[in-house]
């Protein structure tokens, strides 16, 4: 277990007073915890554009009934099986899914897969949801 550190930051009073509003209607219980987070944040945008491996997971909604569009999902999934964890499949309603994609790669893949999905006609939502591998926090 890693010791913790103090240290002191500056804010303008009317910065603060905002920051603490924000953290509290998000529910963290210190500023500390919140800052902690805002730092790890930071850090997972460092790992995507520094081209290490990471982590993610890809949202996609889409109407069931549109004609080959389950196959063409599977067929791009399996393009791309190496990079793939895990995957949910989510009925929404009579006609909407979410499928919920867990991803681990180079983000440049990830980022292709994603494209790849997104560009498929039925698909009505796209996200990635952009993670860390946990190894560098």
């Amino acid at each position: 277990m890693s010791t913790l550190t103090r240290f002191s930051v500056s804010l303008k009073k009317t910065l603060l007073d905002r920051f603490d509003r924000q953290i509290r209607r998000e529910g963290y219980p210190t500023r500390s915890k919140a800052v902690a987070d805002l730092v790890r944040n930071s850090l997972v945008v460092r790992e995507w554009e520094a081209g290490r491996e990471v982590a993610g997971a890809v949202l996609l909604v889409y109407d069931h009934h549109k004609r080959e569009l389950s196959s063409r999902l599977v067929h791009v999934q399996h393009d791309y099986h190496d990079l793939i964890i895990s995957s949910q499949h989510i009925h929404l309603d009579h006609d909407n899914c979410l499928e919920i994609i867990a991803v681990r790669g180079k983000p440049g893949e990830v980022q292709a897969l994603v494209r790849k999905l997104k560009s498929i006609k039925g698909v009505k939502f796209t996200r990635l949801a952009t993670a860390s591998t946990g190894r560098a926090l």
